[in-house]
């Protein structure tokens, strides 16, 4: 089990770098189209082997929210940032989702303010501006490091719209949302004037397969399968280490410099999380059966997302 706990964080670790690689010959919009088509294609396979429900009703409702925020939204505002902000910083800011998450909940009345999410937004928020100042410096530019701030904000805002709204089984709810984010990202690239046209090299293929299959499929599958066997807040861990592999992975394949301003910044930043989000327990206001049905939705598109 301890394997799989790893592979989640590699796998999710590597998305950014995937798609800086991606970015690189594709438009960013196009490429996320790319990307959730094919994923949409492979986990409905999935479906039509397993039978999944179907969401009905309220739960069709949730998973149309699901996908418009957790799918179109964060990612068009994570592909467009990653165009010229550098993956290692997009790992970071993007591990922030859990506890924007529980700012949100708070903000949104369905949790109740804690002491150690306020300690934790401190120490978060002094990261953010260590690591904005230094990849500033570094001439990044501000409306790419809003733009990862953004994404992580929607990735937040799905993990509350699915406990509020459960949106049914993962497979069933995950391709509902697949297919809306593929839809609109794709509008949102033709209204973009993209230029819609397969990848000619070979690493830009690798990259868009890579997240459609492993990067998004896979990594979705494996953390429901960790979490169906561990606690969820055990597997959540994950969320918060898959920062240290994207900087590892972006500094060999990419480049990518790690200034100690930087790593100052990180650390603040993850250890705020921590505090803030997985410190102590959070209470239990949902039935057994609720939470069995939005959690998996929940952590697991966490986990898909940048993650990537």
């Amino acid at each position: 089990m301890f394997a799989g706990f790893l592979a989640i964080i590699a796998l999710g670790g590597s998305n950014a770098v995937a798609i800086k690689i991606g970015n690189s010959e594709l438009p960013p919009f196009w490429g996320a189209t790319l990307r959730f088509g094919i994923a949409t294609l492979l986990l409905a396979g999935i479906a039509a082997v397993t039978r999944p429900p179907l969401p009905r009703g309220r739960a069709l409702f949730g998973a149309v929210l699901y996908g418009l925020i957790g799918f179109a939204a964060s990612y068009a505002f994570a592909y467009l940032a990653l165009v010229d902000a550098p993956a290692g910083l997009a790992g970071v800011l993007i591990a922030t989702a859990p506890l924007l998450t529980l700012l949100l909940a708070v903000a949104q009345r369905i949790e109740e303010v804690r002491w150690q999410g306020l300690i934790g937004s401190l120490l978060a928020a002094a990261g953010i501006a260590v690591v904005f100042g230094d990849q500033l410096g570094q001439q990044a530019p501000l409306g790419s490091l809003l733009a990862l701030f953004l994404a992580a904000l929607c990735i937040a805002e799905t993990n509350v719209v699915a406990k509020r709204i459960p949106p049914g089984h993962p497979v069933s709810a995950n391709l509902i949302g697949m297919a809306i984010g593929t839809v609109v990202l794709g509008a949102i690239s033709l209204g973009a004037g993209e230029t819609w046209a397969l990848p000619t090299q070979a690493d830009t293929w690798a990259s868009v397969l890579y997240l459609a299959s492993v990067g998004s499929v896979a990594l979705f599958l494996t953390y429901l399968f960790v979490l169906g066997r561990w606690t969820a807040t055990a597997t959540s861990y994950a969320l918060l280490l898959m920062p240290l592999w994207t900087v590892a992975a972006a500094a060999f394949l990419l480049d990518e410099s790690i200034s100690p301003a930087f790593v100052l910044g990180g650390v603040l930043v993850i250890g705020g999380t921590y505090v803030g989000a997985f410190l102590s327990p959070r209470p239990r206001e949902a039935p057994v059966c609720q939470t069995c049905e939005a959690a998996p939705v929940a952590v697991a598109a966490s986990a898909d997302r940048l993650t990537g």
